[in-house]
């Protein structure tokens, strides 16, 4: 499982208290809270009641007995714990997630909690373009009308079955599997993406062995993945070719990859696609052919056509004026900047193109009678000189602000989901702030701003991580 996951087990090790000796409640001692762990100490506890905190959380002594001494803050290892005083008999003592020591634990480690108090209710779907299954039997995974159904064959000598993956934050203990006569089975609602997961069976963690698809889980071992599909392409009037290949843009147009699977007279190719316009030819017996069914075209920049489908919502695309132009192109980061596929649409008050994106970061110019230009109308833009971009953040869910420096002349937002550039993404100034929408993909991010060439942590958050050069970077949490 992920180093994420190790962290929060970690912390909820706390419930073995319930059943432990010091007879403590989980909900009352521990919590996960904004990106960091909080443990609420009684100061009435005993010396083994502290001493069983302290070996839990892998504390120490010193830590726990500055908190006993009143102390606001201690430093240890490379993090800072911060003492907070709520009355005469109770504090709570808070570090960052990120910075929580763990000691070495074997891949094979298991860790099986109680964490049913815990509220899973966000479902995370990952990050992928498209994807199919490759299921070993068909009986072990459906999926119709928002409904898994996940089926383990054999293990009917087991006692539980725990079902644990991305879809419920990897929980060890919400999500049971119901034995029958031949195996364990389960039903999830969940929508169209994709999962990674693995089976806990009488506490041993295992993956999948009915599913070849496999990632790594960067603890020695493989995590199962499946996908909810929500797209199925159909070619039909070849009835007697031998081979047919599905390609496209989503898949790096790999030619022998997504195999057609012929059904009553028509080949049809069920899978997963992300939000977004995608480009896609079928390969009839090595002839490459477009969608006789789609009449949806566009040039693919070598002088010949591709199919061109969409999931999701329609962006507009605008270019005020500029009416006395021949022809205007638009280019972007989604279309591999293709300069003769996006013909703009004129208008009598200038150019207009819709195309179907999906959640996400973008960079685009318009091209007009063969010059680059940024979207006069759009204040984002990435990068400098000739190679300044326009940036739209489509369905943005953060916006950085930085507001103490309205004096600066120009500031930029820079972190780990722009590659570090330091020219990245160029803050707007409104209001006396500087803000910068952007979508983040669920989980961790690291950034700082760049103030007149100046790197600093972002004022407005508490939360940072050390890093290489002893400066540290602000953290962001987003929620699936």
């Amino acid at each position: 499982m992920k180093t994420q996951l190790r962290i929060v087990l970690l912390a909820i090790l706390l419930v073995s208290f319930v059943t432990g000796r010091a007879q403590f409640n989980p909900k009352e001692v521990c919590r996960v809270e904004n990106g960091k762990i909080i443990l609420r100490i009684d100061l009435n506890w005993t010396q083994a009641q502290r001493h069983e905190v302290s070996r839990l959380f892998d504390i120490d002594s010193l830590v726990m007995a500055g908190v006993y001494a009143g102390k606001k803050e201690i430093r240890q290892d490379s993090s800072t714990w911060i003492i907070t005083k709520i009355n005469d008999h109770i504090a709570e003592l808070s570090k960052v997630i990120s910075a929580l020591p763990l000691r070495p634990t074997a891949p094979k480690t298991i860790f099986m909690v109680d964490d049913r108090w815990l509220k899973l209710s966000m479902v995370s779907r990952e990050s992928a373009d498209y994807g199919v299954n490759k299921f070993t039997k068909v009986s072990v995974f459906n999926y119709r009308n928002n409904i898994v159904r996940l089926f383990l064959p054999g293990y009917t000598h087991a006692k539980n079955v725990y079902l644990s993956g991305s879809f419920n934050n990897w929980s060890t203990q919400q999500t049971r599997l119901q034995a029958c006569d031949s195996g364990w089975i389960i039903q999830l609602k969940l929508l169209p993406g994709k999962y990674s997961y693995k089976y806990i069976v009488d506490g041993k963690w295992m993956p999948d062995p009915f599913n070849r698809n496999r990632e790594d889980d960067t603890q020695g071992d493989f995590n199962s993945v499946f996908y909810c599909y929500n797209y199925e392409f159909r070619l039909s009037g070849h009835p007697t070719a031998h081979k047919v290949y599905l390609t496209g843009s989503f898949n790096g147009w790999r030619e022998d990859e997504l195999s057609m699977i012929p059904y009553r007279g028509i080949w049809v190719r069920p899978l997963y696609l992300r939000q977004g316009t995608h480009t896609y030819k079928f390969i009839v017996d090595r002839e490459w052919i477009t969608d006789p069914d789609n009449k949806l075209v566009r040039p693919d920049g070598s002088g010949n056509f591709n199919s061109v489908m969409g999931i999701g919502d329609s962006t507009l695309f605008s270019l005020k004026g500029f009416t006395g132009a021949s022809k205007v192109v638009l280019s972007g980061s989604f279309n591999g900047w293709n300069t003769s596929e996006l013909f703009m649409e004129k208008k009598e008050t200038g150019w207009e193109l819709y195309y179907v994106l999906g959640p996400g970061n973008y960079e685009y110019k318009f091209i007009v009678d063969g010059k680059w230009m940024t979207d006069p109308s759009n204040p984002f833009t990435t990068g400098s000189g000739d190679y300044q971009n326009s940036f739209l953040a489509l369905k943005p869910n953060h916006t950085f602000v930085l507001d103490k420096y309205p004096n600066a002349m120009k500031v930029i937002l820079t972190g780990s989901f722009n590659g570090w550039s330091t020219d990245g993404y160029s803050m707007m100034k409104k209001g006396g702030k500087w803000i910068f929408p952007v979508y983040l993909n669920p989980g961790k991010s690291t950034y700082k701003f760049i103030v007149d060439g100046k790197y600093i942590l972002d004022p407005g958050n508490d939360l940072w991580e050390n890093n290489e050069y002893g400066t540290g970077n602000s953290v962001l949490w987003i929620e699936p």
